[in-house]
């Protein structure tokens, strides 16, 4: 499978400060790549990327075994950020079981996760302690994609990601577009106070670079779909059903709770 963007890089070799805590393993990163996607099974739209490769929005991929370590990858643990003052993320930064998610605002099924999944996951693990949801801008479908994307991270400067994404992911938010104009749209609809500040920090150099951090994590991870998902080291694909976040998200905390990582023990 060609991937895109940035190579996979080894962990055991130095690197300049602002990549160091994003290495991972070349020989994992392949596996990873392999059963993120290239086993999967899923029903997916093939846009035109402007790298020239082919990016996916899927459906459904292949659900995680019920084995507490089959599947798990230790360097993708290394993903999970754990910044108390990311905006982009929402539970405490010591929970047990950190989820990472890269997803596109112009993905379907992303957005069926978003409204659909997510909110009984916050609901049940992330407001009692267990679970952290952090956010990775991955945009695949275009100069649309890119704009929704910097918006999403400008929402945050202000303390309204969240609320951006819910008003960006609503059903038939995303068959009007992302346009400068219809992103202030959404900004205001998400409370977001200084529609000035937005606009200034959504075009910012700032922008552009956390969203290309984000997008180049992914790619380096090998992967061309989304939504995509990284629960303690283990890689999810598309929009499953909730039982299998619930699965995943319990075996992982019970793993931790073994092995003593994360405290929980409620909501940032």
């Amino acid at each position: 499978m060609p991937k895109n963007g940035s190579k996979p890089q080894n962990i055991s070799k130095p690197q300049n400060s602002n990549k160091k805590s994003r290495n991972i393993a070349i020989g994992a990163g392949v596996v990873v790549a392999a059963v993120l996607l290239g086993v999967a099974s899923y029903t997916a739209t093939k846009p035109e990327d402007s790298r020239n490769g082919t990016v996916k929005e899927e459906a459904a991929g292949a659900a995680p075994s019920t084995d507490a370590q089959a599947g798990v990858y230790p360097e993708l643990e290394k993903l999970a950020r754990r910044d108390a003052k990311d905006p982009l993320a929402q539970g405490r930064a010591d929970a047990p079981v950190v989820m990472v998610e890269y997803a596109d605002f112009k993905c379907g099924f992303c957005g069926k996760f978003a409204r659909d999944t997510e909110p009984g996951l916050v609901k049940k693990y992330v407001d009692e302690g267990t679970l952290r949801i952090e956010w990775r801008n991955f945009p695949i479908f275009g100069e649309d994609s890119e704009r929704a994307a910097r918006g999403a991270w400008a929402a945050g400067r202000q303390g309204r990601f969240w609320q951006f994404h819910e008003a960006a992911y609503a059903e038939g938010s995303k068959e009007k577009g992302f346009g400068d104009g219809r992103l202030e749209e959404l900004a205001k609809e998400a409370g977001v106070k200084d529609v000035d500040r937005f606009v200034a920090d959504m075009g910012s150099d700032a922008a552009k670079s956390a969203v290309k951090k984000d997008q180049e994590e992914a790619y380096g991870l090998g992967a061309a779909a989304t939504p995509s998902f990284v629960i303690n080291g283990r890689p999810i694909s598309g929009a499953q059903p909730d039982q299998v976040f619930d699965q995943a998200i319990e075996t992982a905390a019970k793993s931790a709770k073994a092995t003593g990582k994360g405290k929980g023990g409620g909501s940032e």
